[in-house]
């Protein structure tokens, strides 16, 4: 045989081979038949009625089957038609029963219409013919036996591709979801919004140090999903057990959904599943826009609520919790600004006589530690975990204040807290060199200090703003405000400016409310 035909039957080989593992992407069509007392019936092959199209999910082989009996040596076909993914069924080029004597004889295999014709061959050492080629059959056996000792190593690499290729799709579609049970918590309850229903990964919405957050998709709803390696199980785990607590919805709380583990035992994924809000972030909102007086304070109001009922301790219905890394990444925005707190994968409970759990001093984000978090001296109570969260408050609202456009003066770029001082990517030792020795704190603008609402006496606008920012970023602890007492007095800067809007409003009413003889029709 010649090299030329040699390489030409590699080539048909090769093609044959890819067909037979990515057939099932292709369409697939069947003979259709269904027996009814009225069809007759003749040797070999059924009454076709027809041809179907076959349908399934994308990652799974399509085939054809037939059934059929043999009554005294009359063939009667019973159903013919497309079969589910079957592995017994894979590179089957005919459909052939084999069989010893079954009472009702079926076959199965690959290609389109290959099911119009059916065999009845019990020897179980006969090999089914092949697809025709133009290659004489005397040669045909030397040449497969050759190839398949010669392409072994290439077909290997290719399955192993084509398997991870699937495993990464496999991984994308939907499929439903599976509840995890856990040794601490027991066995997760059922979800009544999850149940059963598919949920599919869409968009990769951001990525952070414990996972990443995708957009997906849960019927015609979207939801987010945090996706966590099988390594950070613990902050999974935590995350979960403070959304199951009683008493943790709140419309300024980030709403729970369900927990899932998705995967095999290798690649294990933990998943929560939580509501999704299309603005993201109030750290990508204040990126991309400013913000205006009513909206920082819509924005200021609710954050602050949502804290206070975090930290608040609701005897026999909920116990406070520490969030132990606010900033404005873990603060969404709803469609209609107002907010809410999310990622609790640190967050720490208190309960009366139970202790806190394995708590660690230095942890969170390293731009937003309080001053005892840098130096490393934490006293391991309540309200000292409650009061660093405060610190951080102070910075949230420095950030809000500096994309705002209600004073007069420009509205410099954002920047995150201690940016300008430290960089934007500071070291631990950066932050206790600026924060902890320097004592320095995010720039104050001066016309943030002169902003404040007309016809109302002084501090009530951005100065007081600036107040309440100082006094929860406080070097001393024990000095700083209560999220309770940060939402009193945003709420006390929203009436304000209701008020402020209220009497220049009436001004201009009995200014403009005077008889005037009616001016002469310019046309």
């Amino acid at each position: 045989m010649g090299s030329a035909t040699r390489l030409a039957f590699s080539v048909l080989l090769i093609t044959c081979s890819s067909g037979a593992i990515l057939g099932h992407t292709q369409t697939q069509t069947c003979v259709l038949y269904s027996y009814s007392s009225s069809s007759s019936s003749v040797e070999g092959r059924g009454n076709i009625s027809g041809v179907e199209i076959c349908s399934g999910q994308k990652d799974k082989r399509q085939h054809c089957f037939a059934t059929w009996r043999n009554t005294s040596g009359q063939v009667t076909v019973v159903k013919q038609g497309c079969w589910l993914d079957d592995p017994s069924c894979y590179d089957r080029w005919e459909c052939v029963e084999r069989k010893e004597s079954p009472d009702v004889f079926f076959c199965c295999c690959e290609g389109s219409l290959c099911n119009q014709k059916f065999f009845y061959l019990p020897n179980s050492n006969h090999t089914p013919p092949l697809p025709p080629t133009n290659i004489p059959l005397t040669l045909r056996l030397p040449v497969v036996t050759a190839l398949m000792y010669s392409l072994l190593p290439i077909m290997a690499v290719a399955i192993i591709v084509l398997l991870s290729f699937w495993m990464y799709r496999h991984h994308k579609l939907a499929y439903p979801p599976v509840l995890v049970p856990t040794q601490e918590t027991g066995p997760l309850p059922p979800s009544p919004v999850l149940g059963q229903k598919p949920l599919q990964l869409l968009e990769l919405k951001a990525r952070g140090r414990f996972g990443c957050v995708w957009k997906a998709q849960l019927l015609s709803e979207h939801v987010a999903v945090k996706i966590f390696p099988a390594q950070e199980r613990q902050s999974w785990q935590n995350e979960f057990e403070i959304f199951s607590l009683s008493g943790m919805r709140h419309e300024n709380l980030l709403q729970f959904l369900g927990a899932e583990k998705r995967g095999s035992e290798l690649e294990t994924e933990l998943w929560l599943v939580t509501a999704y809000h299309h603005k993201g972030s109030l750290t990508d909102h204040l990126k991309a826009n400013v913000v205006s007086w009513s909206e920082l304070c819509r924005i200021a109001q609710s954050m602050s609520r949502g804290l206070a009922y975090l930290h608040e301790d609701i005897p026999a219905y909920k116990p406070a919790i520490a969030h132990r890394d606010f900033k404005s990444k873990n603060v969404l925005l709803k469609s209609n600004l107002t907010a809410c707190i999310a990622d609790f994968g640190l967050a720490l409970r208190f309960e009366a006589g139970k202790s806190p759990g394995d708590a660690h001093g230095q942890v969170g984000t390293r731009r937003y530690m309080a001053p005892e978090v840098l130096e490393g001296a934490i006293n391991f109570q309540r309200d000292s975990f409650l009061r660093i969260d405060m610190y951080a408050v102070g910075l949230v609202l420095w950030e809000l204040a500096s994309r705002c456009k209600a004073a007069d003066g420009p509205v410099d770029e954002y920047l995150l807290p201690f940016e300008e001082e430290a960089g934007q990517h500071p070291s631990l030792e950066d932050m206790q060199e600026v924060v902890v020795y320097k004592k320095l704190r995010p720039t104050i603008r001066e016309c943030w200090q002169k902003h404040a609402v007309s016809s109302l006496p002084p501090r009530q606008g951005l100065a007081l703003l600036c107040e309440t920012m100082e006094e929860c970023w406080d070097h001393e602890a024990e000095a700083r405000l209560s999220a309770g007492c940060v939402e009193e007095r945003v709420v006390q800067m929203q009436q304000s400016s209701v008020t402020a809007h209220e009497e220049i409003v009436t001004v201009v009413t009995m200014v403009t409310n005077v008889d005037y003889p009616p001016k002469e029709s310019s046309l």
